[in-house]
């Protein structure tokens, strides 16, 4: 028992300085499915998958008719903003055009293999002032790498 302690407080004490030196292992180096390669905000799947999910989600929940007829204005806001730890993610704002002639902003982000069991990218989105259910809110900035979210607050993210 007493090697065992002295082992792991070894390994403990190896382990500090760069724990100490925050030194990041990007996810690429950790989990062999991450490749970092992401397509850009204006790639058509990801927006025909989002115009669909957005048709299906007013239909079936909202009762309503309204349909995503085209993106225009597309820019990228951050691009693993979050950290190079974490999952690789594009974070996309657009101006969606709607069926009721109207023009909201779309946030959206491209998660890198978070589809249905690791299978191919996943897309977050969201429509300002369609978030009927909160799910996003405030004004869908979940959605938003945390340093836009947190810009405008008194203190500072991260925390120092």
């Amino acid at each position: 028992m007493k090697r065992f302690l002295i082992v792991a407080a070894a390994l403990l004490a190896s382990s500090l300085p760069a724990f100490a030196a925050g030194i990041v292992v990007p996810a690429e180096q950790r989990y062999i499915p991450y490749s970092g390669d992401l397509e850009p905000c204006d790639d058509a799947v990801d927006l025909a998958y989002i115009k669909r999910r957005f048709g299906e989600k007013e239909t079936v929940y909202w009762h309503s008719p309204l349909q995503i007829l085209g993106f225009d204005h597309f820019r990228e806001i951050g691009y693993r903003s979050n950290g190079a730890a974490l999952i690789p993610r594009r974070f996309c704002v657009a101006e969606a055009h709607l069926s009721d002639k109207t023009t909201h902003k779309i946030v959206y982000q491209i998660e890198e293999h978070m589809a249905f069991a690791g299978y191919g990218n996943n897309e977050e989105w969201c429509v300002v002032g369609l978030d009927r259910n909160l799910a996003y809110a405030p004004a869908c900035a979940i959605l938003q790498p945390l340093y836009v979210r947190y810009e405008h607050d008194t203190f500072k993210f991260p925390p120092q």
